[in-house]
């Protein structure tokens, strides 16, 4: 890091004991920075396992905050917001847009005012089908099309932050197909490769979904921009010491198909691979991506530091092994 974050100001971190969140914690700890304010909804899951051996000064209920922010302006350096309601199939509309929208707005006003640096989590679900591209130019922003109320409940907080003129001002991130160490709790929204890991451990096999458009992607060669979960963390932190503003694009940059993964999930198990597949329930069919790929050449050129260093076989061998099967945290 250098001198843009002093040691002795704080980073507050939202979803600080999620997936993400946990792993920019034992990123930057690793970094060698203790000066974090962790914030979130811990309630009755296992989140707080993810936290632990990590080093902090402070954990904040995410409903606490805003009244222990009041005069604390000079004290914070940097938001890390990752905190928000992540399930693509929630359907209360209401909710989603209190937590992701609402709430992101009063703690960027907060930020912004102080002249604090505000990075935020935004998601590939706001380009919907992908029929327009996965490009993160802002000048396309309004007509995007995203396929269920999450993804609309980003795409509403870089909309907003658009027509007040902040996109300059702030840093978004749409984060694409993350997996790796501290998603536990995540439950059905958990990777496919936590998922599938213990079944193919019990079943011997990795059922997968058929295609739900055969024109175009034949059974299991659909494909999904998956980036390990220790890249986006470097990623993600890389933003603070740096100067570079504006909406990008989190992912490989590689467009993966769901038959490689599973692969590479038989491999890192030293397992024979066997898959077959099953019919993909209409729900989901009506919201599903097909292929994402981000086009990360904003990034690149912008922050000039490597995307990514995990490709994806090394990626699933690095958290089977030393991660799901031993049953331990990052």
């Amino acid at each position: 890091m250098n001198t843009r974050i002093h040691d002795g100001q704080l980073i507050v971190i939202t979803g600080a004991a999620g997936l993400i969140g946990s792993c920019c914690v034992r990123y930057l700890n690793d970094q060698g920075f203790t000066n974090l304010v962790l914030v979130d909804d811990i309630k009755k899951t296992n989140k707080w396992k993810n936290l632990l051996n990590k080093r902090y000064v402070h954990f904040i209920s995410k409903h606490q905050l805003f009244d222990w922010l009041e005069g604390k302006e000079k004290e914070i350096e940097a938001f890390i917001h990752l905190g928000a309601c992540s399930d693509t199939l929630e359907q209360d509309g209401d909710y989603l847009m209190q937590n992701n929208l609402h709430y992101s707005i009063r703690l960027a006003e907060y930020a912004l005012k102080a002249n604090h640096r505000f990075i935020y989590a935004s998601s590939a679900a706001t380009y919907g089908d992908g029929s327009q591209g996965f490009v993160d130019d802002h000048a396309g922003l309004e007509h995007l099309e995203p396929l269920n109320i999450y993804g609309f409940s980003k795409y509403a907080f870089d909309l907003w932050l658009k027509q007040q003129g902040l996109l300059d001002q702030v840093v978004g991130l749409k984060y694409f197909n993350v997996f790796g160490p501290n998603e536990n709790h995540k439950g059905h929204m958990a990777s496919m490769v936590y998922k599938m890991t213990s079944v193919c451990q019990e079943k011997k096999v990795i059922r997968l979904f058929a295609s739900s458009d055969p024109d175009r992607f034949a059974d299991g060669e659909q494909c999904r921009d998956f980036i390990y979960v220790k890249d986006v963390a470097q990623m993600t932190c890389g933003f603070l010491k740096n100067s570079s503003n504006g909406i990008f694009n989190i992912g490989s940059g590689v467009a993966t198909t769901w038959k490689s993964l599973a692969t590479a999930i038989f491999k890192a198990l030293q397992m024979p691979p066997e898959i077959t597949f099953i019919e993909m329930p209409k729900e989901l069919a009506c919201q599903y991506q097909n292929y994402t790929c981000a086009d990360m050449t904003k990034y690149k050129k912008n922050v000039k530091q490597p995307v990514c260093q995990y490709s994806i076989e090394n990626a699933v061998k690095d958290y089977v092994q030393n991660y799901l099967i031993m049953d331990k945290r990052w």
